[in-house]
């Protein structure tokens, strides 16, 4: 289960990246592309006044496209910047900051930190249902002394204060938990249950497109025995937005 949700998160971050390709028409006598993300890499490839390419993503003040014929390059933004938008208007790059934060759509980042006891490292994308709600996918890995677990959760995010730098957030969810027993005397089964958990944290927006990640969760495990399993877990980390 975790490993086809962790291609999930992936495939959403693909689509969410080609979702964001902006198509731009060269209005200087030819557009110069570059192998990499500096001046120091060679000019592979020339583009034409008159052609279109599609804006791919963004590397400081240089940008990757991708023309008609599949062809990848980067481009500075100088260059960019005498390109015509769609409307025919000189194409305006908006710099990354606390306000596209507050704007954002997507969100991918990754934790670590303890779950009951064990080491765990967690990957989670987020899509921002408003400023306040994001509906959020996570899986996660525990390592510890007498098992090792792997968890998936669906959550939704509150965020209180979105308009602020520095914001608490609340979550709420459910999920399933692979738990793998490493005793060596006994034979021991593999268990899988469900999971529900609240948790509360902060987030911190640093620069550009990095935030800040600090969470508390209470988690209860209904387990098949005669009682169910509270686990209490803490985590901290970095995500970047789209």
């Amino acid at each position: 289960m975790p490993r086809v949700i962790v291609i999930a998160v992936l495939s959403l971050i693909s689509l969410c990246a080609a979702a964001r390709e902006v198509p731009v028409t060269v209005d200087d006598p030819y557009l110069e592309m570059h192998t990499g993300p500096g001046r120091g890499y060679p000019v592979f490839h020339v583009v034409d006044k008159g052609e279109s390419v599609d804006v791919v993503r963004q590397r400081t003040d240089w940008f990757q496209v991708r023309t008609r014929g599949d062809k990848k390059g980067w481009v500075h933004r100088d260059q960019l910047e005498r390109t015509l938008a769609a409307d025919g208007s000189r194409m305006r790059i908006e710099d990354v900051n606390f306000g596209s934060f507050s704007n954002r759509r997507w969100e991918v980042g990754v934790l670590g930190g303890d779950f009951g006891g064990a080491n765990v490292v967690s990957l989670y994308g987020a899509f921002a249902l408003s400023p306040n709600l994001a509906a959020e996918l996570s899986v996660s890995k525990g390592l510890g002394a007498f098992s090792d677990s792997e968890f998936a959760n669906i959550n939704l995010v509150h965020q209180l204060y979105p308009q602020k730098r520095i914001s608490p957030l609340f979550t709420l969810g459910t999920g399933v938990i692979r738990t793998k027993p490493s005793a060596t005397l006994v034979a021991t089964e593999d268990r899988n249950d469900q999971t529900a958990h609240v948790g509360a944290g902060v987030r911190a927006y640093l620069t550009r497109q990095f935030v800040f990640r600090l969470e508390y969760k209470s988690y209860v495990v209904f387990t098949s025995r005669n009682d169910n399993e509270e686990i209490d877990e803490w985590k901290a980390g970095f995500s970047f937005f789209l």
